[in-house]
């Protein structure tokens, strides 16, 4: 028996329209994140402040996320493919992604006790765990897992949204006022959010491992007439069926009827797993054409820390909006977080262009990397 250390490939040979949707879903998650730091009283002009409500629920509420989650799953089905290629046997491709997962549970953790109470990487983490095997189930139990797991992700979402109809939060409301009390205060709730969450990404996910397969993003020029059919009638759907929710958060209908409140939130949250694909089909259609321009190595370069960066946002909420910075909750309207967002996300590029300039990978994805590709035994070559 010989002792052999699997290497991933490097940034060098990835394919750029899988980065180019990772730097662009950033964007939709800023976008989706900023708001939920500012005191929803403490409002702009409300006509900002509506066009802006309507702009982020069209966009980006559950729909960023299922973005994200998509190209979680399609990553995962770019590593499978990886390690069937240098011959591994799926134990070792399992064990692989076992140790990714327990990072991204790790890493999660951290995210959520140091700087804020909205984390996706756990439940990646935990999802990844409990799931792995599906990775390469046949393509009929990927389509039936997302369909019969859809029903209940979508269930939860709209009660979630249902909720905030009659109630709006944000996370300005349960800010600590100092930083040891918030190191404490989102540990009790961890574990069960992060269970419960687990069900809303299965569906985004498994449609991923599917792209994966047929290597939509991989080979976007290959595909150009799927990819404009997902981009189109995803969208599409989506546009339709997130109009109504997206009105009503702006104020320019309401309804007090609860069966009419519950058929909007199931079309907006349902529609958004249908947006976010659709999405990244549409940003695989854009790199056929620019995919070596100037702005699309520097987006490229953004989706490849897309882990760094996720959490550089949460890095920013913190420092501009807790009390224990510099407090800002109070000051910034819900319109202007948009453009908050925006600038994070400018500046996110640029870091991203830089760090790729001098040679190095994101600080996250590079922690991430050694606690998933460790020393493993393999079988000798015959």
């Amino acid at each position: 028996m010989s002792t052999a250390v699997t290497e991933p490939p490097g940034v060098t040979v990835r394919s750029p329209a899988p980065d180019l949707a990772r730097g662009f879903m950033l964007l939709l998650i800023a976008l989706s994140h900023a708001p939920a730091f500012v005191d929803t009283s403490n409002a702009g002009p409300a006509a900002l402040d509506a066009v802006a409500t309507f702009v982020k629920s069209l966009l980006a509420d559950n729909q960023a996320r299922n973005m994200f989650v998509f190209l979680f799953g399609y990553g995962l089905g770019q590593l499978a493919y990886r390690q069937h290629a240098r011959g591994e046997d799926w134990t070792s491709t399992k064990k692989l992604m076992r140790r990714r997962a327990l990072g991204l549970i790790a890493i999660g953790f951290a995210n959520t006790v140091l700087l804020v109470p909205i984390d996706i990487i756990a439940v990646y983490g935990l999802t990844l765990l409990v799931l792995a095997p599906l990775v390469r189930a046949r393509a009929t139990v990927l389509w039936w897992t997302g369909v019969l797991t859809l029903v209940p992700a979508t269930l939860l979402l709209a009660w979630q949204s249902v909720a905030a109809q009659s109630k709006p939060s944000t996370i300005a409301e349960i800010m600590e006022p100092t930083f040891g009390a918030h190191l404490v205060a989102s540990i009790p709730s961890w574990p069960g959010k992060t269970i419960v969450s687990t069900v809303i990404v299965v569906p985004a996910m498994l449609a991923g491992i599917l792209a994966a397969r047929r290597r939509l993003l991989d080979d976007p020029e290959r595909h150009v007439p799927l990819l404009r059919r997902v981009a189109v009638l995803g969208l599409g759907l989506a546009i339709i069926g997130r109009l109504p929710a997206a009105l009503m958060a702006a104020g320019a209908w309401t309804t007090t009827s609860a069966p009419v409140g519950w058929s909007v939130a199931i079309a907006h949250d349902l529609t958004g797993y249908a947006g976010g694909i659709a999405m990244a089909a549409a940003v695989g259609l854009v790199a056929v054409r620019t995919r070596h321009g100037r702005l699309a190595t520097a987006m490229a370069a953004l989706g490849q820390r897309s882990l760094t960066f996720y959490l550089f946002q949460a890095v920013v909420w913190v420092t501009l909006f807790y009390p224990f910075t510099l407090a800002l909750h109070d000051d910034i309207s819900f319109a202007a977080t948009l453009l908050i967002a925006i600038a994070v996300w400018a500046l996110s590029i640029a870091l991203a262009d830089l760090l790729r300039a001098t040679g190095h990978r994101g600080p996250l994805e590079t922690l991430l990397r050694r606690l998933t590709y460790r020393p493993h035994t393999t079988r000798p070559t015959p």
